[in-house]
């Protein structure tokens, strides 16, 4: 009997992807030819490898020792920047962990704004702390459990040793931003930012009862102007926008102006699509410009009734309406952004309002000192100051570069943002790793001996170590020995020691005064190990472009 063609010889060799059988044992393909696909513990190991090279990417950027990235971005500009979420922002990645690593500083930002850097390096250093525990063959989900467990007892440890502070109490106030703004290029500028932070993120403070709304991003504008010295920076007790007045007779300066805003337009009506006019007279033609310039008439005599100052419309202003606003004395600007207007409204206690037959006095803003139109550069900003109570607030940040200016801004930001923190939860924690340290030591202290999910959490427990281990690397200090005497210090009990990261000596941070708020440090922990969860739950990565004809 001749022996069985080799083709059909039965495969001693598993596939470690699953295939369908058709009849005759023949395999069946199931995904496109073009499809990779990547399964069981090589995806979740890829997933593993992608999330630290996201986090090597950043490491260096930690602390007050921290180096500076340059990227250019594919238009030819170039960023100089040592903020995490600013650096993931301007990089290209294809892997999806990393994309998922790079959304972590995205949200890390928009929730507290700070601890951006910190929250990658965490979550890439407890996955790579996760891949000794797949290789032996432990289940993932377990992995989990342990996980959760020592999430559960690191924001335990995070409460236990977190202080009160009183947001009145302005110079432990100073030391909180002072820390923040340590590590960023800003801080040989010394107190000048730190104060402009807390004076900016005060003046918007919106007290309702229950609760405290500060919402920076809408009523805090930063104007960058390029010139001048760091010096001139100051936090304005008014607004400010970028627009000149539009005709040269109008005052340029006013002592207690009514300001008026208006969100439509002060010219005749234009058709929204095409109009066609049948005119039968000769005086047909003159009659509709005669009715144009009585509906403009009307407006600004309903305007000038209520004796307004300065009138200011996000719409457009013609010809005719700045010569009746003229001859009434009243200055104007068209074309403010939506945005400036709300915060116009909010400093001078005015109403926007939508059509002017619907003025009340009310709706006039008397709050403002003084309003002021100045040259700065080549540029015309006008200024409402000296308002009584403003709750928005420009601030007006000079420097000798675009580049200068622009790193300035998003340290001014982050601090802006911790400021925002404290004010609305006044908890502090000790900074330079003694909060890592802290919660490392007590989830070691929590978990039962023995069983497999305390392997997963001594894992998380000795993650947490990155955050000191890489304070000491940037600044050059022998990084095993300072860790050992640190885990000395916290077994017997002073959870307030930490790195040092200028000098890379152990310091009391209570006695350096390094604070960071709580809910930043929460966030970063929640985030860092819900993220690792999820990366560790994948077992499967299919990958595949269409066809374009498949649509």
């Amino acid at each position: 009997r001749p022996p069985r063609p080799r083709a059909f010889a039965p495969s001693r060799r598993r596939s470690r992807q699953p295939r369908m059988m058709g009849p005759g044992g023949a395999p069946v393909m199931v995904l496109n030819t073009s499809t990779e696909r990547d399964t069981g513990r090589s995806a979740q190991m890829g997933n593993i490898a992608a999330a630290r090279a996201v986090a090597d990417i950043i490491r260096s950027t930690l602390g007050p020792r921290s180096m500076l990235k340059m990227l250019l971005d594919p238009m030819g500009g170039v960023v100089l920047t040592n903020d995490g979420h600013c650096i993931l922002r301007e990089v290209d990645v294809s892997h999806p962990a990393a994309k998922s690593m790079i959304e972590l500083s995205r949200a890390q930002d928009e929730e507290v704004g700070d601890g951006t850097t910190s929250v990658i390096i965490l979550s890439g250093e407890i996955l790579r702390r996760a891949a000794p525990l797949l290789e032996r063959n432990i289940h993932p989900t377990v992995v989990i459990r342990g996980y959760k467990q020592a999430l559960a007892a690191g924001l335990e440890a995070c409460r236990a040793i977190a202080q009160q502070l009183d947001p009145d109490d302005t110079p432990r106030l100073q030391e909180l931003v002072t820390s923040t703004i340590g590590t960023k290029f800003s801080s040989r500028w010394g107190s000048r930012l730190v104060d402009m932070a807390i004076n900016a993120v005060k003046r918007v403070v919106t007290d309702h009862g229950s609760y405290k709304e500060v919402d920076i991003k809408r009523f805090v504008r930063v104007e960058r102007i390029p010139g001048g010295e760091l010096d001139d920076c100051r936090v304005l007790d008014g607004v400010m926008f970028n627009k000149d007045v539009t005709h040269s007779k109008m005052a340029r300066r006013i002592e207690n102006p009514r300001v008026l805003l208006l969100d439509c337009p002060l010219e005749y009506k234009k058709g929204d699509s095409q109009v066609n006019v049948e005119m039968m007279g000769e005086d047909d033609f003159n009659q509709l410009l005669r009715q144009e310039e009585e509906y403009i008439e009307t407006i600004c005599a309903q305007i000038v009734a209520f004796r307004p100052d300065v009138v200011i419309t996000e719409k457009g202003l013609s010809d005719l309406a700045q010569h009746y606003l003229v001859k009434a004395g009243i200055t104007a600007f068209r074309r403010l952004r939506k945005t400036d207007n709300n915060r116009v409204a909010r400093a001078v206690g005015a109403t926007i309002v939508s059509r002017p037959d619907e003025i009340q006095e009310s709706d006039v803003g008397t709050g403002c000192g003084l309003f002021e139109v100045r040259k700065i550069g080549d540029e015309y900003f006008a200024f409402f100051e000296q308002c009584s109570n403003p709750k928005a607030c420009t601030v007006l940040l000079r420097g000798g570069s675009k580049d200068v200016l622009s790193e300035v801004e998003r340290n001014l930001q982050d601090a802006m943002q911790v400021v925002r923190n404290v004010l609305v939860e006044p908890l502090l924690l000790p900074g330079g790793g003694a909060t890592e340290m802290a919660a490392a030591k007590y989830i070691k202290d929590a978990m039962v001996a023995g069983s497999v999910e305390a392997h997963a959490a001594e894992a998380v427990a000795e993650a947490l170590e990155v955050i000191p281990s890489t304070l000491a690397q940037n600044c050059g200090a022998n990084t095993v020995r300072l860790l050992t005497e640190l885990r000395s210090k916290h077994a017997a009990g002073e959870h307030t020691f930490g790195v040092n990261g200028t000098t890379g000596k152990l310091t009391d941070m209570s006695a350096l005064h390094v604070w960071e708020p709580f809910s930043v440090k929460v966030q970063t922990l929640k985030t860092a190990i819900e993220s690792a969860t999820l990366l560790l739950r994948i077992d499967d990565v299919v990958s595949g472009m269409k066809k374009k004809g498949n649509q």
